[in-house]
C-alpha cells in the first residue's frame, strides 16, 4: 500500500472509524500520511442509562473520540451534529460532508459499507448505511461538481476531486480488495478503543475479540499465520 498524502475518514459515530480502520490510520500516519476524520453524529444516543443527558454525553462522547484519534495520530476532526440516531442521506448531509472534503482535500475517502452485513447486527446500524450512501454521493457527484450546493461555493469551498473511496470490511471482487497489515499498529488499534470507555467497558476480552477478527481479515488475504489486517474494497472514483 502507498501511503496517500491526504486522507479522510467519514463515519457516523465516535469509535466507528476506530473499529473499522484505526489499525490502517495509524499505519498511514506513520508512513506520512496526514489524516482526518469526519463525525456525522457526537453519539449522544449511544447510552442505554437515562440519568445522563444527551449534552453530557455529546461531550463524554467526543472527548473519547478526540483521545481515540490522539492514540493513531490524528489530530484533526471534524463533527456534523446530525442526530445519532436519526441520520438521513438527504441533500443537507451531502453538502456537509461536500464541505469537509472541499476543506480537507484528501486523496482518499475511507467510509463505512453501504449494504448490511445481517451477521453483524451492530454493524448494520442504519446510521452506517445512510452515512456510507451520503459519503459517496459527497464524493461523486457532489464536491467535485461546482453546481452541487452552491453555497458551499459562496462560503469559498471550491470543488475537489477525490481520487479513490476504501470501504471498511466490504467484499468486493478480489482485484477491488486490499488488506493492510496492522500487525505494528495494532495495540495502538486496542489502545484507541479503550479510549471510548462509554462503549467498550461493556466488552468483556475487547483485545481477544479484536485480535480475532483481525487474524481472520489476515487469514482471509492468505497472510503469514500471526499476521493482523484490516480490509477495504478499493473504489477508482475517475
Amino acid at each position: 500500500m502507498q501511503a496517500p498524502e491526504r486522507v479522510l475518514v467519514v463515519v457516523a459515530h465516535p469509535d466507528d472509524v476506530d473499529f473499522g480502520t484505526a489499525g490502517t490510520m495509524a499505519a498511514l500516519v506513520n508512513a506520512g500520511s496526514h489524516v482526518s476524520y469526519c463525525l456525522v453524529t457526537s453519539g449522544e444516543a449511544g447510552e442505554d442509562d437515562m440519568t445522563r443527558s444527551a449534552e453530557a454525553l455529546t461531550s463524554l462522547r467526543q472527548g473519547e473520540q478526540y483521545a481515540a484519534a490522539a492514540a493513531v495520530g490524528v489530530e484533526e476532526v471534524h463533527w456534523l451534529g446530525h442526530p445519532d440516531g436519526r441520520v438521513i442521506n438527504d441533500l443537507n448531509l451531502r453538502r456537509d460532508i461536500s464541505r469537509v472534503i472541499r476543506t480537507v482535500r484528501p486523496d482518499v475517502v475511507v467510509t463505512q459499507p453501504t449494504t448490511a452485513n445481517w451477521d453483524r447486527m451492530y454493524g448494520s446500524h442504519p446510521d452506517h448505511l445512510a452515512t456510507a450512501w451520503a459519503t459517496m454521493a459527497a464524493v461523486y457527484p457532489d464536491s467535485r461538481n461546482p453546481r452541487a450546493h452552491p453555497e458551499l461555493l459562496r462560503e469559498g469551498y471550491a470543488p475537489h476531486s477525490v481520487s479513490q473511496v476504501w470501504m471498511m470490511g466490504m467484499a468486493a471482487p478480489e482485484g477491488t480488495m486490499m488488506h493492510v497489515d496492522i500487525t505494528d499498529t495494532f495495540e495502538q488499534k486496542v489502545k484507541a478503543l479503550r479510549c471510548h470507555s462509554s462503549q467498550t467497558d461493556r466488552i468483556e476480552e475487547l483485545e481477544e475479540l479484536l485480535r480475532e477478527w483481525a487474524s481472520g481479515v489476515a487469514s482471509t488475504a492468505n497472510m503469514t499465520k500471526g499476521r493482523l489486517a484490516e480490509g477495504f474494497r478499493v473504489i477508482a472514483t475517475d
